[in-house]
């Protein structure tokens, strides 16, 4: 195997972990973005949980994220909640859904 292989093995297996990463974190961001939201709606419990699992799972069928904050400032807009403020909400578990990927990453590392 030349270096030009093994270089190129690298940049691969790097673009599928940075996309495996991409992808858990989405879902993971959804749930807590659902969870969020089902305890805006008042739900909680078995409820709340297939909300948010529901989110997940709509995610996987392709949806993209500006479909998920549609979705999600419909189901909150007659709470006064703006698709803005659901916006940002979804930045914040993203950004908190990578920080437990990392921990487990360092974890299990």
């Amino acid at each position: 195997m030349t270096t030009f292989d093994k270089r190129e093995q690298g940049f691969e297996a790097k673009f599928a972990h940075e996309e495996e990463l991409m992808f858990k974190a989405a879902a993971r961001s959804n749930k807590l973005l659902g969870l969020w939201a089902a305890g805006q709606l008042g739900l909680d419990g078995d409820a709340a949980a297939a909300y948010a699992t529901a989110l997940v799972t709509d995610n996987l069928a392709n949806q993209t994220m500006d479909e998920t904050l549609n979705k999600v400032s419909g189901d909150l807009a007659d709470k006064g909640i703006s698709r803005e403020q659901v916006a940002l909400k979804l930045q914040e578990c993203l950004h908190q859904a990578l920080a437990q990927l990392e921990a487990a990453s360092r974890q299990a590392g």
